[in-house]
């Protein structure tokens, strides 16, 4: 008898639930999923112990009839594919047909469901993959799911769930994030009679994310947009034979970037709080994380990571999602390209926005307690809550980075689950919406036209359908957008060349007054911003000026060093540098870049050269790169204006004028804030004021 057989359909189900379903919010994933591509507009998520004894999901979408309940527990059965050529542009969330028949192995499924043709519904139960019971059924239109047991016939899979505060937690997680990018459908998600999330449908993501997060966050957050056309030149062509002479060529396609990003004073230390999105669907992706950490190189330190919630559009052909059992990552047609269109678009909205840091923010803006994207209720401060319970670590349920990535200690946030407030109620405005004109707020340069918009109606619509009764009547969560996209607006450092000096403090910090408040500015990071923009341009012009020195300057390395020493001698070269080995373990400088010389010129060349050796690893042409942008920063740090050095009224108003010619003046190369902006509306609440 052969030792091959072919296994059962009950065994094959739960080895496919084992790629697919590995906890309660996997379950919550799946089934959400279908509920979102059956057109739902309004969708109910109940758990009970984290998901581990009940997870029901209620929606109003097209539901199924009698037959179409029945053939959904198939393997591979799917409404949402045809034949091969649709796996070419998949424009749905689920399509593999494997989430319902996996978790029917492992649970017990309860499906009560009726079509939106007005025909008798159907309930079905299933219990480790068994038909049980099917039966006509009175059920409005839409879907409603039961799972309940989970694992309950697979005792090795259910003992590595983890508490139920924990799952809760990934559910919660999941939940919210699906709510941010469908802000036009109603999200509801109840654990034992109390209500996690509760997001009515609003207009636009900026309302949502106040409505989830609240004011704090939001305040925090910076909103991009971009868009760009594909270059399909390059694409390979069908072969004659498979090209439909009546089908014209497919014009170039565009991809769309939208979402939010952070000021560069919130960081975090690990990856977390980055969540993207690709045509709706949250995935992690390593090309995509890696142009964001791109886009905020030099503005943050290289071991922080900023808050981003992205959202990616692209045709659906340009993009494969049928690469994980999970569809969690995705590979990309033009992978080089949409890496440098999210890098792009998002430094750009850096550069543009330019915003400034808060001085009372900054003082609380620890990676360990900085607001993130995290679930309502769920903060991530560490030790112990305000209860004094003990907190439950957790990890994001899907991370971006890979799953064999080490967590060092500290690197891991802490999860609470407290009680939520009540979601925002419409309230009626004391005062005409009309009345906000451009530049009627206190601060430089009053209102952007895009503020003055959002204050004067684009936002001040009501969320509910049946809130338009009244003209007046607005939401709370629309008008406080609004204001803070407003006030944004006005904290810029757009206007740092019409700071007026006071003075210096401590040799080491100017202080600065204008419109918007009062300015305090580290002078070294200052004239090390300016100075690292000025040699990057030099570089590109090959026009660096350097200085020669009367003796050459003898530089002693390690034998490793000089190894790397010859990888960098040309950039070194191309920096102003005029360095040749002087025997085995030595170095002859000969010449320096204007600024340099003595105990710092020695410094700054052992520095690059250390870098360079850590940083070895990687692409060559990323390597060399990411290379001379790391000299210039090391050049600038070591030619600026040191602390403890006093300065007259003369030069420090020319560093503030400089400071305004660069394209970035929120952060030095190495990641710390240029200027703190302690704002008028500030220094009247501290004097009680307002």
């Amino acid at each position: 008898m052969g030792r091959i057989r072919i296994l059962s359909d009950q065994v094959a189900n739960q080895i496919a639930a084992g790629e697919v379903v590995d906890r309660p919010a996997s379950v919550v994933k799946e089934l959400l999923e279908n509920a979102l591509d059956a057109g739902a507009n309004r969708i109910r998520v109940e758990v009970e112990a984290g998901g581990r004894k009940l997870i029901r999901i209620a929606d109003d979408g097209s539901g199924m009839n009698r037959d179409d309940a029945l053939l959904a527990f198939e393997r591979h059965a799917t409404s949402k594919l045809r034949s091969a050529n649709d796996l070419l542009a998949i424009a749905t969330l689920g399509f593999r047909g494997e989430a319902l028949p996996s978790i029917a192995s492992v649970a017990r499924v309860t499906l009560e469901t009726a079509p939106d043709d007005g025909t008798e519904g159907t309930r079905l139960e299933i219990a480790g993959g068994k038909l049980l019971h099917v039966d006509d059924a009175a059920q409005p239109r839409g879907t409603t799911i039961s799972v309940a047991d989970l694992f309950f016939n697979t005792p090795a899979r259910r003992k590595f769930l983890r508490a139920e505060s924990t799952e809760l937690a990934h559910v919660t997680a999941l939940v919210t994030h699906y709510a941010l990018v469908h802000p036009e459908k109603h999200f509801e998600l109840v654990s034992a009679s109390h209500t996690l999330v509760a997001a009515p449908p609003v207009s636009r993501t900026a309302e949502r994310i106040y409505q989830i997060f609240g004011k704090d966050t939001l305040e925090q957050l910076l909103p991009v947009a971009a868009e760009t056309r594909l270059d399909r030149a390059g694409l390979p062509e069908p072969p004659p034979w498979k090209r439909d002479p009546d089908d014209p060529p497919k014009p170039p396609g565009s991809i769309r970037l939208s979402g939010f990003y952070s000021k560069p004073e919130l960081q975090k230390l690990n990856r977390n709080s980055i969540y993207i999105f690709v045509n709706k669907r949250l995935i992690r992706d390593r090309l995509l994380l890696h142009a964001i950490t791109e886009a905020y190189r030099n503005v943050i330190p290289p071991t922080s990571f900023p808050v981003v919630l992205l959202f990616l559009e692209t045709p659906p052909e340009e993009v494969d999602v049928n690469v994980h059992p999970a569809k969690t990552e995705v590979r990309f047609r033009q992978g080089s390209l949409i890496h440098d269109f999210v890098r792009d678009s998002l430094r750009t909205a850096l550069m543009k926005a330019r915003p400034a840091a808060q001085f009372l923010a900054a003082l609380n803006s620890n990676p360990l307690a900085s607001p993130s994207l995290m679930p309502p209720g769920i903060s991530p401060l560490p030790g112990r809550s305000g209860n004094g319970s003990r907190l439950e670590p957790s990890r994001d349920p899907y991370p971006v980075g890979s799953d064999s990535e080490p967590i060092i200690p500290g690197d891991r946030e802490r999860l609470v689950l407290t009680a939520r407030q009540p979601p925002p109620t419409p309230i009626r405005l004391p005062f005409d919406a009309g009345a906000f004109r451009p530049g009627s707020f206190a601060g430089a340069g009053g209102l952007t036209q895009k503020a003055a918009a959002l204050l004067q109606g684009e936002l001040l619509k009501p969320a509910h359908p049946c809130d338009s009764s009244s003209e007046e009547s607005v939401t709370y969560p629309a008008l406080a957008a609004a204001q803070v996209e407003a006030e944004q607006a006005a904290q810029t450092l757009n206007h740092l060349g019409a700071l007026k000096p006071l003075g210096q403090l401590r040799e080491s910090f100017i202080l600065a007054t204008g419109e918007d408040g009062l300015w305090i500015i580290d002078q070294h990071v200052a004239h090390e911003r300016v100075l690292f923009e000025e040699i990057l341009r030099e570089r590109n012009v090959e026009q660096v000026q350097r200085q020669r020195l009367l003796m050459p300057l003898l530089v002693e390395l390690k034998p490793w060093q000089m190894v790397v020493f010859a990888q960098i001698a040309g950039e070194l070269e191309r920096n102003g540098f005029e360095v040749e080995p002087f025997g085995p373990q030595t170095l002859a400088v000969k010449a320096a870049p204007v600024g340099l010389e003595g105990a710092e010129l020695e410094r700054t060349l052992t520095e690059i050269v250390e870098q360079a050796g850590k940083d070895s690893e990687g692409s060559e042409n990323e390597g060399l790169r990411d290379l001379g942008r790391r000299v210039a920063a090391s050049i600038a740090c070591h030619s600026a204006i040191k602390v403890n050095t006093p300065l007259d009224p003369a030069r420090m108003e020319w560093l503030l004028l400089e400071l305004a010619k660069t394209e970035h003046p929120t952060s030095c190369p190495h990641g710390r804030p240029i200027a703190l902006l302690y704002s008028w509306k500030e220094i009247q609440r501290a004097f009680h004021r307002i």
